[in-house]
């Protein structure tokens, strides 16, 4: 996944963006388009805390809020347990994708959070703003 970023530097600058997405699909599946979709409506905040931790939260089509774990792989979705976890049918969910095409476009929203804030965020006791 740290070669996303300089796939995508180097496929910018092709004839063809729409070869980025077609490789993307061949990788990552079925979550490509709506990964790509998330990314169009900058539904991806990289939150950070004094401490270094990372976290990036995914506002999901369907309005919930998940927090995703690029550095372990990991999202709390119905989709990642299923088709990631249970079924080995995809490498990871739109979520986790779009956090990595974010990361790599440098298309995040940016939160910088205190460390007893990140605390709640990584324990899923934080409340999400109304």
């Amino acid at each position: 996944f740290q070669n996303v970023n300089l796939g995508f530097s180097v496929t910018l600058f092709s004839p063809s963006l729409s070869l980025l997405s077609v490789r993307l699909r061949f990788v990552f599946g079925a979550c490509t388009l709506q990964a790509l979709d998330l990314v169009d409506r900058r539904s991806v905040t990289r939150v950070t805390s004094p401490s270094g931790r990372l976290a990036f939260q995914v506002l999901g089509a369907s309005g919930h809020l998940y927090t995703c774990y690029t550095s372990c792989q990991f999202c709390p979705c119905p989709a990642f347990s299923f088709s990631v976890l249970r079924r080995n049918e995809s490498l990871v969910c739109k979520h986790i994708l779009a956090a990595y095409l974010c990361q790599a476009m440098d298309l995040c929203q940016q939160e910088q959070v205190s460390d007893q804030h990140m605390t709640l965020i990584l324990s899923g006791r934080a409340q999400p703003d109304p």
